[in-house]
């Protein structure tokens, strides 16, 4: 892999939709804050998931991912955003979060919520905090069922606590 530290100036950051042989790459980025940060996720997991996520490319090499997931007819998360430290405030994780944006408009979602560390990040691109999401009572029986643990986290389910402790939830309206 190339080093983003030393690409040079002209360098240009790209996204695109994540392949099945971008999956080792982003395992190594999510990797690198699993834990106290993003939730951890086995090579499984990902290739299981690898249509929900986005690449960014610098030189060829990936440094950046995000995933769109849906939860509901109006409502998406944007999840597993990370960034390569080398290459941290390159516009990477803006450009990955401004791709999934513009697909969950074209997918009609009209609701974006994230659960983050990362506040003036994600105010930056227009997601406000908030402390419950309003939710119909349908939405809430079916999202209770799901197997996915992102979504327990959502819903603020008490066996994933753990995980959520200083987390902060933000929505944005499309």
């Amino acid at each position: 892999m190339t080093d983003p530290s030393t690409t040079g100036p002209g360098a240009r950051v790209t996204v695109d939709r994540a392949r099945v042989g971008d999956v080792r790459a982003i395992k190594r980025l999510v990797d690198e804050y699993a834990g106290p940060i993003l939730l951890e996720k086995t090579l499984a997991d990902l290739y299981e998931a690898v249509t929900g996520f986005w690449v960014a490319r610098l030189d060829g090499a990936v440094v950046g991912c995000g995933a769109l997931h849906v939860f509901w007819e109006d409502l998406g998360e944007i999840r597993t955003v990370a960034t390569d430290p080398r290459a941290r405030r390159r516009g990477v994780g803006h450009a990955v979060c401004t791709e999934i944006i513009a697909q969950a408009v074209e997918l009609g979602l009209h609701r974006l919520f994230v659960l983050t560390f990362e506040v003036p990040f994600f105010s930056s691109l227009g997601f406000e905090p908030i402390r419950e999401l309003d939710l119909s009572l349908e939405a809430q029986a079916e999202l209770r069922a799901s197997y996915d643990r992102g979504i327990a986290e959502f819903l603020d389910l008490p066996f994933v606590k753990p995980n959520t402790l200083g987390n902060t939830r933000m929505l944005k309206h499309l």
